[in-house]
């Protein structure tokens, strides 16, 4: 008598929380109530009782599969099927053979939480639940809800099982853990609601389960009757209010749970499902609730154990519920739902409530105007960009910082940092570790043993520590083994440590202590986008925004949060979410296959990147003709006069803002040793616009050849000597006192005539000497520790071989002038080998990734990871076209488009605001500030002959650029 007080009294709270509105009513009742009716009346008694059921149905099993099922509709007369393992195509075909047979339209459903993935291959898996539960913006989650519904209707799904609106309150929970948004009642039901009404809007209906609440059980309702063993407040407080909120929001179904609620049902070891104090005074009469309301699997174990078949599906339907889903016995049901209608147990009122509620889903869905599934472009259709798109956006804003000693994070000062990857779990962390590389030198460290692993960490600061296991459902195992608990105290005591979890949080549950972590994240999935968008955070090219939505740990709980602020690196991502067209751009793919068909260079880098993400990035070809090494990303090209932008203009940028010295100024304050020669009185600016009448170039290695134009002994040894210490290419070195002679050569060089544009490497010579002298170190040196250093730049240098290996690095020219053999390795110009590779002018190796970072910091007026290089000013300076009005295109270092819009050196569709420069090896970059774009395209068009010059008459570089612009769409 107690409980059933109790009972009456929450009844009786809950009475306020009524549906005001019918969810299954369509925009014109009057006629869907005339279909109905129409069809209800024509309707035998058995063909009644078999709308009430759903059967399963795996198209994987082909025809037999679908042959069970054409029986069930001749005989039984069910009313929809769920679909479940299988193909689209394959179920896009059954079903509509299926439809084709019954003589009322199937209603179609699938449990498809997180997308057709669930159950389909060749589908698109959406993030799961607990992952959507850590987004601060519920628009994202109304978003996936909006996507998984379009590709349900496209392949024919009326209604799909989802949103799981369980409060996940029980870590140890063995089905529900990922499937739902979290433990945050609040936040569990906000994100609910949008996801319903995402996935409402695009014409599908959703499903609330597992009512009463499946989120605080240790069991699992297939295996079991699973137990809720709390008092009717707790259950009214925590497990009944998502439900309250979500019905009286339009929700269209529900999905009763098998479970053991003492509190709501007093009759011992009772399923909820099956009891009508449950389904019919609670969810309906006193909850409000007018949609469809379906039993959970009448096959599972929770319900089956129960009854006979047929006597839990009478009992079920007795209890109240609408739609009898997978019976293990449809026709014995069928026959004990008849004999209980011909004997009055189950009245007509009773069955037509059921009956027309299910016609009236029909009709909601379209059924009275029924359609075949269109199989043309399936596939494609439920795997677009949007979706990617959509996932990209989703783990941007979940993966969740919930440690962060010192703000570690992201991570700074890059120059001084050695970082190393060790990698746990028994998954993939391959995309994890390419991106992060992609920002820093990374390296990965594995090994069996903790020992050696200790040693082989020795010398590094930080050390990243990914966890990885299987991203294939959200029931996969998520735990730590215990040697790896080991391995993470013992890694955590000695190093700035980040651990990044790629598994749910409740992983973070084994960690005795969390005290000498330095960072802890929580990625939720090991995706590759979740990987990727996992290392942007890592080194803020993005900010970390993500809330814990469980307690992952008693230093963790509930809706921690710890936001970073970004660094304004570069981020990786889809063209469209920066307004470029992924279709256009994949015309680039063309004609790099007319470049390498036709010989115009054996193989190439090219990047993309537009608002500060890179969104096109891909290697083509192979180092030579021969085809033995496969280009990729990371590998090196020598980069020819790009050189001028990427080490010389940015130091001496640097030195202009340090008001050492300014434009004006003349090239004798720069090298006093100039003041008696006819370079003095040239200005700085002069020399960086091409301006100062220099020649182009000097041969200087001409005047070092014998008279069979090899190299002269006088001036080189095969071997490194004392006095013959620079290396001009393999098994070559040059004396070393001849540097001086080279200078001497350009301070005794004749000027032009008369002022004009002439484009000459002879003033980076100049500006190279300057440097090297005013800082008292090296350009390689120099150029390192002010820039690539903290741009994590890492593959950007002179001389590679120091780091590189030559399987790293395209080669250039197959040198029959000079050299005499392949250059691999060392600068292809001839000036900057014989400068010991360092050339203010020639020299740097560098990958299309590394350039974007430099021409992004370009774009972003001087500043890149959290480090202002120059000022706003100092880029405007040396980005203005001084003389434009003499039609001389040239800025102060970099090359402009033309005044007039041709296209000489450019598209011409490029806005005046841009800048750039080529390279003679066949390199090219741009920057476009008006459009925040940059483009870098590497190749070695001079092997084996930099005779070569069809690169450069078929304009292949610049019709790249053209084609990106026409891929803008916004």
């Amino acid at each position: 008598m107690r409980n059933i007080l109790l009972v009456i009294t929450i009844l009786s709270s809950l009475s306020i929380f009524s549906q005001h509105i019918d969810p299954l009513l369509a925009n014109k009742p009057e006629a869907q109530e005339k279909w109905v009716d129409s069809v209800y009346n024509q309707m035998t008694l058995q063909e009644k009782i078999g709308q009430l059921f759903i059967v399963d149905v795996f198209s994987r099993n082909g025809q037999a599969e679908e042959d069970r099922i054409k029986k069930l509709i001749e005989e039984n007369h069910i009313g929809g099927v769920i679909f479940s393992k299988g193909g689209p195509v394959r179920q896009a075909n059954m079903c509509n053979n299926l439809q084709a047979d019954s003589k009322i339209p199937l209603i179609v459903s699938m449990d498809a939480e997180w997308g057709l993935a669930m159950r389909l291959d060749s589908t698109y898996a959406f993030p799961w639940n607990m992952t959507l539960g850590a987004l601060e913006n519920n628009k994202l989650v109304e978003e996936v809800g909006y996507r998984i519904g379009l590709h349900a209707k496209r392949l024919g799904v009326h209604i799909n099982f989802a949103p799981d609106v369980d409060i996940n309150t029980n870590p140890k929970n063995p089905i529900i853990g990922n499937r739902s948004f979290g433990e945050d009642k609040y936040n569990v039901t906000q994100k609910a609601i949008a996801f319903m009404n995402g996935m409402q809007s695009a014409g599908v209906l959703a499903n609330a389960k597992h009512f009463p609440g499946h989120g605080d059980t240790d069991q699992d309702s297939h295996k079991t009757l699973p137990s809720l063993s709390f008092g009717l407040d707790r259950i009214e407080d925590v497990e009944l209010y998502p439900y309250k909120e979500i019905i009286d929001q339009g929700l269209a179904s529900v999905m009763i749970a098998h479970l053991n609620v003492p509190a709501l049902e007093s009759r011992a070891g009772y399923p909820t499902s099956l009891s009508e104090k449950v389904v019919t005074d609670l969810l309906q009469k006193k909850m409000g609730f007018n949609g469809l309301v379906f039993t959970d699997a009448l096959s599972m174990k929770g319900a089956s154990n129960f009854s006979e078949p047929g006597d839990v599906d009478l009992a079920a339907f007795l209890a109240g519920n609408d739609v009898l889903l997978i019976s293990k016995d449809i026709p014995k049901a069928s026959e004990k739902l008849q004999v209980a209608y011909e004997n009055e147990v189950i009245t007509e009122e009773r069955l037509a409530h059921s009956v027309k509620k299910i016609l009236k889903a029909k009709y909601l869905v379209g059924l009275n105007h029924y359609k075949p599934i269109e199989t043309d472009h399936l596939i494609e259709d439920l795997n677009s960009i949007n979706d990617d798109l959509l996932y990209e956006k989703v783990m941007e804003k979940a993966i969740t910082i919930v440690k962060n000693k010192g703000d570690l994070l992201p991570l700074r000062d890059l120059d001084k940092r050695k970082i190393a990857y060790v990698g746990l779990g028994d998954d993939s962390g391959e995309k994890f570790v390419n991106s992060l590389q992609l920002y820093a030198q990374v390296d990965t460290i594995n090994t069996a043993r903790l020992d050696k692993m200790k040693g082989k960490l020795k010398d590094y600061n930080t050390v990243i520590i990914g966890f990885h296991r299987s991203n294939d459902s959200p029931w996969k195992d998520y735990q730590f083994t215990e040697q790896e608990l080991v391995w993470l105290y013992e890694l955590s005591r000695e190093k700035d440590v980040i651990l990044d979890i790629f598994v749910k949080p409740y992983a973070l549950l084994d960690l005795t202590t969390t005290t000498n972590f330095n960072s802890v994240v929580v990625s939720y999935q090991n995706s590759e986008i979740a990987q990727e968008k996992s290392a942007e955070i890592i080194f803020g090219a993005i900010p970390a925004e993500g809330r814990l939505p469980v307690t992952a740990n008693e230093d963790f709980p509930v809706n921690t949060c710890i936001g970073t602020n970004p660094l304004s690196r570069l981020q990786y991502g889809i063209p469209e979410s920066v307004g470029l067209s992924s279709e256009k751009l994949a015309k680039i793919d063309l004609i790099t296959k007319k470049v390498i068909d036709r010989k115009m260079a054996p193989g190439m880098q090219i990047l993309v990147a537009r608002k500060g993400k890179v969104v096109y990035n891909k290697s083509f070809g192979y180092h030579t003709y021969d085809k033995k090494v496969q280009v990729m990303n990371t590998d090196l090209y020598d980069v020819a006069s790009l050189t001028k932008i990427l080490a010389t203009l940015p130091e001496m940028m640097k030195t202009v803002e340090e008001e050492k010295i300014n434009l004006n100024t003349k090239l004798k304050k720069l090298l006093p040793e100039l003041e008696n020669t006819n370079k003095g009185n040239i200005s700085l600016l002069d020399l960086l616009t091409h301006t100062g009448r220099l020649e182009a170039w000097i041969p200087f290695y001409v005047y070092t050849l014998d008279k069979k134009h090899m190299p002269d002994t006088t001036y080189y040894r095969t071997r490194p000597e004392v006095g013959f210490e620079v290396q001009v290419s393999d098994s070559l070195y040059m004396r070393t006192d001849y540097k001086d002679s080279i200078y001497q050569q350009i301070y005794d060089s004749k000027l032009l005539s008369k002022r004009k544009y002439k484009y000459s490497d002879l003033g980076y010579f100049i500006l190279k000497r300057y440097l090297e002298k005013h800082y008292k170190t090296r350009l390689d040196t120099l150029v390192q520790r002010d820039l690539y250093q903290s741009l994590g730049a890492n593959h950007t240098l002179y001389n590679p071989l120091t780091k590189f290996t030559k399987v790293e690095i395209a080669p250039t020219e197959t040198d029959t002038y000079y050299r005499h053999q392949t250059v691999h390795g060392f600068v292809h110009d001839m000036g900057a080998a014989m400068l010991d590779g360092v050339g203010g002018h020639a020299g740097i190796f560098s990958n299309s990734n590394d350039i974007a970072k430099i021409m992004q910091m370009y774009l972003q007026k001087g500043f890149y990871g959290g480090k202002r290089y120059f000022t706003p000013e100092t880029m405007d300076m040396f980005n203005t076209c001084y003389y434009c009005t003499e039609d001389i295109r040239r800025g102060v270092g970099f090359d402009k488009p033309e005044p007039d819009g041709s296209s000489s050196n450019t598209c011409g569709c490029v806005p005046l605001s841009s800048f750039g420069h080529s390279g003679f090896t066949g390199t090219y970059t741009w920057a476009d500030p008006d459009n925040e774009l940059i483009y870098v395209f590497l190749s070695n068009r001079v092997y084996p002959t930099q005779e070569n010059h069809k690169l450069i008459t078929e304009n292949i570089r610049t019709d790249i650029q053209e084609l990106i612009y026409e891929a803008i769409i916004d």
